[in-house]
């Protein structure tokens, strides 16, 4: 069935469109013909003209209301308090919207007042509506379907939504997790590419010792395998449900058998293993899980971003910066300067993490500001995270894809940096101590003479010695040293003069 929206309603004999008449306790409204939501809804679409976007902008967060509802028909139909062929319609309906359709339908303002009944009630409205249709009634002809006594039986919006919000937090940070791993291995195959590839190390922007462009694309890896690891645990904290607590959490107007009957048929119809929490009264009003979830996401942007501050960096020039990695030219940098090529894909990345951040700050101060027996502002909890994970999955994929795919090395700049670095001096400290050292890093500045060269003219070490310490293998601790190191011994008339600018090494 092709699925309808409030924009395409069929028009009546004077040019206006088509409507039906729908009640609630503050009076009557008129609704479309051709919505399939109803009073409640159109009353949040007056009252949360907010951020002009809808919950249907979050396709997990429908697909899990549409499970919670079929669920809970299913465990209705089985305690006895709900008709099966109701229960089955309801069943029906619900996969349909997991399959795509209706989702237009769910038009009501993700930021809203009322802790996330508008949701539900929108939810309610177009799964009776659409039951409706398929029984051969007339939508709004809810004698034969309620969206509440019928579709919203034995719940209340403070278990439904909290339950829902999370299980789409799981859908979404499963999708997440698959990009994560791609991105993973995508750094790591470059470390692969560049083992043996050698460069200048850097500590606080300043030349450091030698390592290979491999391990540091290893280490981008690594980071992000500590963080897939992370996400992954907020799974099993998010499956923790409150279904069966109804409005406070003393399951008042639900069977006492609906509980477990619920989650039996939730973790049926998705596959995820799910608990009751041991208290209800707490689990409705508590949302410190949503901070832990922000909390991981917010750590994970903050690390990628990180990487990618790197990666600006380590290509920035080409010319006049450090210049050692190639990214792909995705698009011109300049409307002024022909042939600039910007960092386009980190720089929107790291954009992405600075949502992340802002976006953790307002689900801590929603969960802080939760009275008594439930949380109000759920709503924005939602909007936050999912938009978090949403993001941050496009974020993983682009950068994967239009960026480090494609990174290359600048191998013949980077070798002219390992030349002519200083920092290799350090692998000759053990043999030579740290005042010869000093001594050497102070001359290769001042005369542009490389430190190889300035230690054999010295005689504080052979070329052979020299060649050996400074190998690339042992430069990036590719090749350990295993056996005791001893300063080298010199003879007086070896060592340096007063006229030298070489001080006495100390053993």
């Amino acid at each position: 069935m092709s699925q309808a929206s409030p924009s395409a309603r069929p028009v009546g004999e004077a040019g206006t469109p088509a409507t039906r008449v729908e009640s609630d306790s503050l009076g009557v409204l008129d609704i479309p013909d051709s919505a399939y939501w109803g009073i409640h809804t159109a009353r949040a679409l007056e009252n949360f003209p907010i951020t002009r976007r809808a919950i249907s902008n979050y396709p997990d967060l429908i697909r899990a209301l549409a499970r919670v509802k079929q669920a809970a028909a299913r465990a209705n139909a089985q305690i006895g308090v709900l008709s099966q062929e109701k229960a089955d319609i309801i069943d029906r309906v619900c996969e349909e919207i997991v399959g795509g359709a209706l989702h237009k339908e769910f038009c009501v303002g993700v930021i809203q007042g009322g802790a996330g009944t508008s949701t539900n009630m929108n939810t309610n409205e177009v799964i009776a509506n659409r039951g409706l249709e398929l029984m051969g009634y007339e939508r709004g002809d809810y004698q034969h379907l309620h969206p509440i006594d019928d579709v919203n039986r034995s719940q209340s919006t403070n278990d439904v939504y909290p339950t829902a919000i999370k299980l789409a937090m799981v859908f979404g940070i499963q999708r997440l997790l698959a990009e994560h791993r791609l991105l993973t291995a995508a750094f790591a195959a470059k470390g692969v590419e560049f083992n043996d590839i050698l460069k200048v190390g850097r500590t606080q922007l300043q030349d450091a010792v030698p390592m290979t462009l491999g391990q540091e694309f290893r280490g981008f890896a690594h980071t992000l395998a500590e963080d897939y690891d992370r996400l992954t645990e907020t799974i099993k904290w998010l499956n923790e449900i409150n279904m069966g607590a109804t409005a406070i959490g003393t399951g008042i107007t639900a069977d006492p058998r609906y509980a477990d009957a619920v989650r039996e048929h939730l973790i049926a119809v998705t596959g995820i293993p799910m608990e009751t929490a041991p208290d209800l009264i707490e689990a409705t009003s508590d949302a410190g899980i949503f901070m832990t979830v922000s909390g991981t996401l917010k750590r994970g942007a903050v690390k990628l971003s990180k990487i990618c501050n790197d990666l600006r960096l380590l290509s920035s020039g080409p010319q006049a910066g450090i210049g050692e990695i190639n990214l792909p030219p995705r698009q011109a940098g300049s409307s002024i300067m022909p042939g600039k090529v910007n960092p386009v894909i980190p720089e929107v990345v790291n954009q992405v993490a600075f949502s992340i951040i802002g976006a953790d700050a307002t689900v801590t101060a929603a969960a802080e500001a939760g009275q008594l027996q439930l949380n109000a502002f759920e709503p924005v909890i939602a909007h936050s995270i999912l938009q978090s994970i949403s993001w941050l999955t496009k974020a993983c994929y682009t950068l994967r894809v239009n960026c480090v795919d494609g990174i290359t090395a600048n191998i013949a700049r980077l070798a002219m940096q390992v030349e002519s670095s200083v920092g290799v001096v350090t692998a000759l400290t053990p043999y030579i101590g740290y005042t010869a050292s000093a001594a050497l890093a102070h001359t290769a500045l001042t005369t542009n003479a490389s430190i190889a060269e300035l230690c054999v003219s010295a005689g504080l070490m052979t070329e052979e010695e020299v060649r050996r310490v400074l190998s690339p293998e042992r430069l990036s601790g590719m090749v350990p040293i295993t056996s005791s190191i001893a300063v080298v011994e010199l003879e007086r008339e070896a060592r340096p003069t007063e006229e030298s600018p070489l001080s006495p090494s100390t053993p």
